[in-house]
């Protein structure tokens, strides 16, 4: 019987930048001419808002300090769970913003089945600053990062899946992106953000977070676009999602490997919040999922209208209906290790462990 860890982080990328660039999302979309004036004016935000930027962003750096120390502190205590659990392989749902998925082909989900993965992780990463500016770890923007696959594991995984008539696709190469989207390699980053090496194998399962507005907007903010033709056919639903979660986890608690089953991704984004003119996310939205976690209401998450999600700008929270899926088939407790709320980096951000439970019903350390 395998052994299963279950785990929730965000990708944020502007935490590989350093502070005083981290608001860089919301300072790009204020100088984009398409806010309009009053909306822009900070004296209209929101109070929190306001709060956190400060006269002029003046406050920015210091806000940005402590949002990173609070969900890196996260990241490092998921990753003292890993260490512990001594994985087999860690799977991570993660999506895929124009990144190897393009026109010619948009799958709602997809199993990377290779055994390498040779990534220039910070290939993405000028597209959300204002200044190109150095990554905090030094690195060059065209290092290569390799990465090892369980193509073993992924092709039962595959296999077990289209048995069970789920039609999911699966690829043994990357199509147009120097290796593993962002979400992937920016999961990996912030569970090494100390450098100390990271050599679990893990499998990649994408999921198709941006559905109706992938290809219209090549995978920028709605913002960005200037294209206002037809939707894209619609992401995975989430009670796909949900499901296709709890069926991973019967399948590797059958198989002979110990596994962790990681969703990755902040929760609302401001740059997919058209109510509030892409400046802030839905944090009203964002506590009601929360107060899910907190409640044990998993389950419930299935019956969420993919129209609601799509509204409050939670598109990548798709990239935890299928955690969600395998916590609540597999009647985990839940441990959330932090839950940051943030109005100018872009999102809030959630980070959990979740495995099984004591007799107290608590999650087991």
């Amino acid at each position: 019987m395998g052994e299963i860890l279950c785990a929730g982080v965000t990708h944020y990328p502007p935490f590989s930048y350093p502070d005083a660039h981290m608001a860089d999302l919301l300072r790009r979309n204020l100088q984009s001419g398409r806010i309009p004036a009053e909306q822009a004016d900070p004296r209209r935000w929101p109070e929190p808002m306001q709060r956190e930027w400060g006269a002029d962003g003046e406050r920015v750096a210091a806000t940005a300090a402590a949002h990173r120390e609070r969900v890196i502190g996260a990241f490092r205590r998921v990753r003292a769970a890993i260490d512990a659990f001594q994985p087999d392989a860690i799977l991570i749902w993660g999506d895929d913003q124009y990144e190897n998925f393009q026109e010619d082909l948009i799958p709602p989900f997809c199993i990377y089945l290779d055994a390498t993965f040779d990534t220039q992780g910070h290939a993405r990463g000028a597209y959300y600053s204002l200044e190109d500016p150095p990554n905090v770890w030094g690195e060059p923007r065209d290092k290569t990062f390799p990465v090892r696959g369980h193509p073993a594991a992924a092709r039962y995984l595959a296999r077990r899946l289209l048995e069970a008539d789920f039609a999911i696709p699966y690829a043994y190469k990357p199509l147009h992106h120097p290796g593993l989207a962002h979400a992937f390699m920016n999961t990996l980053f912030f569970l090494d953000y100390d450098r100390q090496g990271f050599d679990y194998p893990i499998i990649p399962f994408h999921v198709n977070c941006y559905g109706s507005s992938i290809v219209r907007t090549r995978g920028r903010t709605t913002l960005d676009s200037r294209d206002e033709g037809e939707p894209d056919p619609p992401a995975p639903s989430p009670r796909l999602c949900f499901e296709i979660g709890a069926a991973t986890a019967r399948i590797f608690r059958d198989s002979p490997w110990r596994v962790v089953l990681m969703g990755s991704s902040s929760w609302s984004h401001a740059s997919l919040t058209a109510k509030h003119h892409y400046l802030y996310p839905d944090v009203e939205a964002d506590r009601r999922r929360y107060e899910d976690l907190r409640a044990g209401r998993v389950a419930h998450w299935k019956d969420l209208k993919l129209a609601d999600i799509e509204a409050a700008g939670q598109h990548e929270f798709l990239n935890w209906l299928p955690l969600a899926g395998a916590i609540a088939g597999l009647d985990y407790a839940i441990e959330v290790l932090d839950y940051s709320e943030s109005y100018i980096f872009n999102s809030s951000k959630c980070a959990l462990l979740a495995g099984p439970r004591t007799p107290s019903g608590q999650a087991a350390s």
